[in-house]
């Protein structure tokens, strides 16, 4: 076929489907489906007229795991016994699960958690549909790459296809879990501060954390096992690749999307506490629903996606390393095999230490009075990190104790994954440095703004964001490096570029306290909900209710008490869910830098030629790192518009129709309006931001090659400093506004307002933009595996020309998204007719 046929061709398939698109459609699909349209157009002209020879990921062969002997059995019989901790897991988190439903609460407590729960189903089910759409749109790429360009059989592409789904079906999943039991264990936790004790405050958000990290691990640990021992061994690696997309997309959608709904939410809720000199958590307050789904929507489903799909991404990132850089068979099978036994050690480490920290905490605060939140919490982290250190040693001297002839390597090994183990506690201790109610840097913002109001209190934040930059960028550096210095010795006999494999192992071992990490970044959404479900309960206010949960509960209530023990838990669920991000991010570009490894060995024939072009004297390498950091701040301001935008019309709706007077609760059509304009805006800011990232990576890869791995490298570590920044900036003034509520008792001051001032600007700095960097920074780079390809085998067979016509086309269509991104999301007056500004027209 001629190209200006399959051109021909192509156009009118976009024409058809563009004019599908019915006025009547909602905005998102009938956008979504032009963009597929531009998206068809080039790519099927490609598919239609490259030609091109199997290569890089689609040529991944697993080799076969029963030729080598571990304790008398071979590895392939020795994983399947992992399949039977995975279910243990399971069983673990599922126990908890029902344990959570069946604890004590009021009806009054109750009935707002399920209202919370079926406005967040509602949220989730939307979502759905659209990962459905955005997994349409992955799928075109993923068929015409594999079925058409490299001339799979379609049952090979269906198969790849397939994981890509269970990829996004398991990110999804467990966003759902983590929902379900975070809306049992809030209601549960408010009820328990009745009792006046805080143990049991503490105790109920772990087990929901606990409950949620388990099951997590143990579902993606189950499915790459799947892969690995059912899947034949030509089909597992594009499996392993289309399965890591999947995860990706679900991820960066439900993150990106819930992290935004959450600060519109929050946002409106908050600035209603200044306008209208109200408590926090007023019933009367129609933002107080969406933001107790925004809790979830943007602390448990964000943060359960995105921890599914960052082990899940660690792991591929490390196989595809094994397969391209080891040679031997028999090192690759042990290497392998060590990987996923090491994975399952630290199911069972999480799991112990767990129980062992229970039991210390039982017993030295069961029957107090008063009780430091934070403290369990980082005995927990602590001990998950020795626990799982030990292991890691024990483990690696048992599975390994020689390797391709070396029997020093199990130790090397192990410390470097250890350096990982370490991060995941050392790291949680910096942040806390700089975000704890505790913290010096956070009462400082809480002094300067009792001096110079909302503004110094800001700029105060600003600086504790900066600083932890600088620490927590210094510790990494300093942790991998020690990786990098025992990965010199000897590690590079027996594969090519031993510091990156040791660097994919520092953030496996980042992710060997995975159940724990979750745990203390779910504590926080459980702390949060459990506040306002106690306001919005209005329980103190229900005739007879002393003798009633005197009668019902043997509780001699203290409201009042109850209130301050939910306040001062809140502080440390805040300050934990600060430390799990930079763990997240940290991991995010540790396996990157693996990720984007494998790409290099595709475009240099494993470091044999073109290796000059990976440096500064290369222009297109130099110019793509400069368009990476381009993108990320891009994307930041991208994502705080639409959380600006969706705030604007939130606030403008709750102050029309917000009453203070003969009402006691807020009407459910009025809280539902508010989640419906928080939705609205987290689709639409989502799906700006997705677009312009897929056609960008699409756009750079086809540039140049090398100009792409500059842009890989960019983001990544733009990204790193940027999230880190953000996160615990944002978190220093959330604990400032903490502190006035809670030690220092300045509810409706003009201090309290100054801070929530800064808490809102935090809002979009701590559980949007820099949350939403990770999933956005691995899905670029798994995608890029098949656009770097896609551009080198076009130019191969059809030369540079075509491949930069095509690059400009995919450029223009990433830009047009950029543009609405701000243009398209301008806040505007409520008839939508001119602008609040007097600019001229766009």
């Amino acid at each position: 076929m001629e190209l200006a046929e399959v051109w021909s061709f192509a156009a009118n398939a976009g024409r058809r489907l563009i004019r599908r698109a019915t006025p009547r459609e909602p905005a998102a699909r009938r956008v979504l489906k032009a963009g597929m349209a531009l998206a068809i157009l080039p790519l099927t002209a490609i598919a239609a007229w490259a030609q091109a020879p199997e290569v890089g990921e689609a040529n991944l062969k697993l080799p076969d795991l029963s030729q080598v002997d571990f304790f008398g059995i071979d590895g392939h019989k020795l994983l399947l016994f992992g399949i039977l901790f995975c279910v243990f897991g399971l069983v673990f988190g599922l126990i908890i699960y029902q344990r959570l439903k069946n604890l004590p609460v009021h009806r009054s407590m109750r009935e707002i958690s399920e209202l919370i729960y079926e406005t967040c189903k509602t949220y989730l089910i939307t979502q759905g549909k659209f990962l459905v759409l955005l997994e349409t749109f992955i799928a075109v790429v993923i068929v015409l790459y594999f079925g058409v360009l490299l001339h799979m059989d379609a049952f090979r592409v269906f198969i790849i296809l397939l994981f890509s789904i269970l990829g996004i079906a398991g990110s999804y999943s467990v966003a759902w879990f983590g929902i379900r039991v975070n809306t049992f264990a809030n209601s549960r936790t408010a009820f328990a501060s009745l009792r006046g004790k805080p143990y049991p405050i503490y105790k109920i958000p772990l087990d929901s954390g606990m409950s949620i990290g388990m099951m997590l691990i143990s579902v993606e640990l189950l499915m790459m096992l799947f892969i690995l021992l059912f899947v034949p061994g030509d089909y597992a690696g594009p499996c392993f690749i289309g399965f890591a997309i999947g995860e990706s997309l679900g991820a960066a959608a439900l993150r990106i999307a819930g992290g935004i709904f959450t600060k519109i939410a929050d946002i409106g809720s908050d600035l209603m506490k200044i306008v209208f000199r109200i408590k926090e958590d007023d019933a009367r307050n129609p933002g107080v629903i969406a933001d107790c789904t925004g809790d979830n929507a943007g602390d448990s489903v964000g943060p359960s996606a995105d921890g599914f799909e960052t082990y899940g991404v660690t792991g591929v990132a490390l196989i595809t390393f094994i397969l391209l850089g080891v040679s031997n068979p028999t090192t690759q099978v042990q290497l392998l095999v060590w990987i996923f036994v090491m994975r399952i050690a630290m199911l069972v480490a999480s799991a112990a230490s767990y129980f062992i920290n229970g039991a210390i905490a039982r017993a030295r605060y069961l029957n107090a009075d008063h009780m430091n939140f934070e403290a369990p919490l980082t005995s927990l982290v602590w001990l998950t990190s020795i626990v799982s250190i030990a292991m890691t040693y024990a483990i690696s001297w048992l599975v390994i104790p020689s390797l391709a002839g070396d029997t020093t390597q199990w130790w090397k090994l192990a410390t470097i994954i250890s350096c990982g183990t370490l991060a995941g506690a050392v790291i949680p201790e910096l942040v806390k440095v700089f975000t704890s109610t505790e913290s010096r840097h956070v009462k400082e913002v809480v002094i300067s703004a009792q001096e110079g109001g909302a503004s110094l209190g800001i700029l105060s934040g600003f600086v504790a964001g900066n600083f932890s930059a600088y620490y927590l960028g210094l510790a990494m550096a300093g942790l991998m490096s020690i990786a990098y210095m025992v990965g010199l010795q000897g590690l590079s006999n027996m594969m090519i570029a031993a510091p990156i494999f040791a660097f994919g192992l520092v953030a496996f071992g980042f992710l060997g306290m995975g159940p724990v990490t979750i745990a203390v970044d779910s504590y926080g959404p459980v702390t949060d909900n459990a506040q306002s479900v106690f306001e919005l309960s209005l329980i103190e206010q229900i005739p007879g209710i002393h003798q009633e949960l005197q009668r019902d509960f043997h509780i001699d209530a203290n409201f009042g008490r109850a209130k301050d023990l939910l306040e001062e838990n809140d502080g440390a669920g805040n300050t934990f869910k600060a430390t799990a991000k930079p763990v997240l991010i940290g991991t995010a570009v540790v396996g990157a830098t693996t990720m984007i490894f494998s790409i290099i060995m595709a475009l240099t024939s494993g470091l044999t030629e073109n290796v000059d072009k990976l440096s500064l004297l290369h222009a297109p390498f130099l110019l793509g790192i400069i368009a990476g950091g381009a993108m990320i701040y891009w994307f930041t301001g991208a994502s705080t518009q639409a959380v600006t935008t969706g705030a604007y019309r939130a606030v403008e709706f709750i102050k029309a129709n917000i009453r203070l007077e003969g009402v006691e609760r807020a009407s459910v059509a009025d809280s539902k309006k508010v989640v419906e304009i928080c939705t609205q805006y987290a689709q639409k800011g989502m799906l700006n931001i997705f677009i312009a990232v897929f056609f960008a990576a699409l756009s750079f890869a086809f540039v140049e090659p090398f100009f792409f791995i500059g842009y890989l490298i960019s983001i990544a570590m733009f990204g790193l400093f940027q999230a880190i920044f953000m996160a615990n900036a944002g978190a220093a003034w959330d604990n400032a506004k903490k502190i006035v509520e809670v030690e220092l008792k300045q509810k409706g001051t003009e201090l309290h307002a100054a801070t929530v001032i800064g808490d809102t600007v935090g809002d979009p700095f701590k559980d949007t933009s820099s949350v939403a960097l990770n999933p956005v920074i691995k899905f670029t780079t798994l995608f890029g595996l098949l656009a770097v390809e896609l551009a080198v085998q076009l130019t191969a067979t059809s030369g540079a020309m075509i491949t930069h016509v095509l690059a400009a086309i995919f450029f223009l269509i990433s830009f047009a998204f950029v543009y609405r991104s701000f243009y398209g999301m301008r806040i505007r007056t409520s008839e939508g007719a001119k602008e609040v500004s007097r600019a001229p027209a766009d």
